[in-house]
């Protein structure tokens, strides 16, 4: 039996489609400027992608202060508890109709798998894109001499890293009850959890 029970609030909500505009959007544009493809003229590719940029990391900030001042950040504490079990779970039983081994609650809405993920990409890819994406910026007007082509590699290299994320999250947020489950939860709020089932009372003979 499930349980209707109000998941996600307003800002997660806002945050999570916020932050996945904003970064495909930067995706396309970014790969633009690769050349990768011609969709927008140079100069209004770097202006737009920069401005992106601006957002995120505005977003970004209100996001950490949103998790430190409400205590959410403990989600991303990262535990090995069952981390064995979630892994053959979507690598293997989920293709044998096999039950997720962590039920999902308001208080621990992240299985050990996705602590980890999210907390790199918080901690390392981020923090790299933010990192490298100034210093291309005004490396220049910092005083800092480095080689650009560097940077732009390595800014390169995550880019590629969060289309990786962002192509298994969309195909992981399939994987619920119903295909489109967990993404009518992200918009709503409201998730469908499995009740627990009561232990059988022993009889004292």
């Amino acid at each position: 039996m499930k349980e209707r029970i109000l998941f996600y609030t307003r800002f997660e909500r806002f945050w999570h489609w916020a932050q996945a505009l904003l970064i495909i959007l930067l995706l396309i544009t970014g790969f633009d400027l690769h050349g990768s493809y011609n969709i927008l003229p140079f100069g209004e590719a770097v202006t737009l992608h920069n401005q992106l940029a601006w957002l995120l990391i505005g977003l970004t900030a209100f996001a950490i202060f949103w998790h430190l001042t409400t205590g959410q950040w403990k989600q991303y504490i990262p535990t090995l508890d069952k981390a064995t079990e979630v892994v053959c779970f979507y690598s293997r039983d989920i293709f044998k109709g096999g039950q997720n081994p962590v039920k999902k609650d308001v208080d621990s809405k992240l299985n050990p798998m996705q602590r980890i993920t999210y907390l790199l990409l918080k901690v390392v890819l981020f923090p790299l894109q933010l990192i490298t994406g100034l210093l291309y910026l005004y490396s220049s007007e910092l005083g800092i001499t480095m080689e650009l082509s560097t940077v732009a590699y390595l800014h390169t290299i995550g880019s590629f890293a969060f289309l990786a994320f962002l192509i298994i999250h969309v195909y992981l947020a399939t994987t619920g009850h119903t295909v489109l489950a967990h993404f009518k939860a992200m918009v709503t709020g409201w998730e469908e959890i499995e009740e627990e089932k009561p232990e059988p009372s022993s009889s004292v003979q």
